[in-house]
């Protein structure tokens, strides 16, 4: 099973910006994306953003378009999400996860991903 690793969450002002990282234990035999995923108390996991393995093809969010940007470096088995101008409704625990998705298929799935971190917190507040 791939294990996956997340860090780089904290507290943070609105507007600023926070970069999370993810490690990945090896590279993609099993799998076709990596993906961002968020909770916020109370409420559902949610897709913040996702990208391909075997193109790069990228999802975004409505909520996050124009704020964060998924990278992946493909020789440290790495993925990233660069998060700017945050705001209060961002605050989640944000997890990355190995599983499938296309780009045709627009929305990633929870249940399309097998392999997950433990997650790391993001709060952004004054």
């Amino acid at each position: 099973q791939v294990q996956l690793v997340e860090s780089g969450g904290g507290l943070v002002q609105p507007g600023g910006s926070l970069r999370l990282s993810c490690g990945v234990s090896r590279s993609p035999l099993d799998y076709y994306a990596i993906g961002w995923f968020r909770q916020a108390p109370g409420k559902e996991r949610e897709a913040v953003s996702c990208i391909s393995v075997i193109d790069g093809s990228k999802y975004y969010a409505d909520s996050v378009k124009g704020r964060f940007t998924i990278s992946r470096d493909i020789e440290k088995n790495m993925v990233y999400l660069q998060m700017s101008n945050l705001k209060p409704e961002d605050t989640a625990v944000y997890y990355c996860a190995v599983g499938k998705w296309f780009a045709t298929w627009q929305i990633p799935y929870e249940s399309d991903f097998s392999s997950w971190g433990q997650g790391t917190q993001v709060t952004v507040s004054s």
